[in-house]
């Protein structure tokens, strides 16, 4: 069932403040160094990569040493704007002590939205890729608030990582977060709970048993993660959920082992 997994080549991966950020709101070193590493790898063996990377307000909370995320959006946006540089110093930090460029590009919800704009980000995206540069995207949260606790909530860059799928055609959209995948209920309640492998359509039934977001430094929970699933559907590509401690669960994602869970409509 993921055999074709080993072929895909585009490949878009996306990690939740979760796994950058300890429980505890210390940075997490070791899984950033990991993360660099994979990719690194991973674009050394041909294939073309882009990371959409949340963590801005997390790290920009552990900088300015604040225990509770701020309720106001402004806020929010300016631990946002602390924590962006800080987290791209550590990405640039870690990326180049494997010889590896990467860039920042900022991403607002009009940008895919106006023609002009849309045609202008994919040029960028496909040339960063065309010169061997791992493009690192987020949501730019110091001018965006629908990504923040506002009425228009984007959804912790779940959905901005497939519409990036969307945008440059990519293969793959491997979405990494704090749980081993999308369960039939919340596994750190109910010990029942069942992980799916495979899932390949949306129902209500799914929409039910999504859950909340589960850590105070991130947005996103299961909700989000169905809405990008379903712009992976319409795009006819493939998503897969995956724990991200450590990332070097990538490996065994695309090496088709059955880790997480696959989203892919039924071939």
């Amino acid at each position: 069932m993921r055999a074709f997994l080993h072929d895909v080549n585009r490949i878009v991966v996306k990690i939740g403040t979760s796994s950058l950020i300890h429980p505890n709101g210390k940075i997490n070193f070791s899984g950033i160094d990991q993360l660099a590493f994979v990719l690194t790898d991973l674009n050394n063996l041909g294939k073309e990569i882009i990371l959409v990377s949340s963590g801005a307000i997390g790290v920009g909370m552990n900088k300015l040493q604040l225990s509770a995320r701020p309720a106001s959006i402004p806020e929010q946006q300016a631990v946002a704007a602390v924590g962006q540089s800080e987290l791209m110093h550590f990405y640039n930090q870690r990326f180049l002590a494997y010889n590896q460029q990467t860039a920042q590009v900022l991403m607002t919800r009009d940008i895919v939205e106006f023609p002009a704009s849309r045609k202008n980000v994919i040029n960028t995206l496909n040339q960063l890729i065309k010169m061997d540069i791992i493009p690192i995207i987020n949501e730019n949260d110091t001018v965006a608030v629908d990504e923040l606790d506002h009425s228009t909530k984007f959804g912790d860059n779940d959905e901005l990582s497939a519409i990036v799928c969307q945008l440059i055609d990519a293969d793959l959209l491997i979405m990494l977060s704090d749980i081993d995948g999308f369960y039939s209920d919340n596994p750190n309640k109910n010990k029942q709970a069942i992980l799916y492998s495979t899932i390949s359509e949306i129902t209500d039934e799914l929409i039910d048993q999504a859950s909340d977001a589960g850590s105070k430094f991130g947005t996103g929970g299961m909700i989000s993660k169905l809405k990008a699933a379903e712009r992976i559907f319409e795009a006819k590509g493939s998503m897969v959920l995956a724990n991200g401690k450590p990332p070097r669960i990538i490996f065994d994602i695309l090496e088709g082992k059955e880790v997480g869970t696959l989203f892919r409509r039924a071939q």
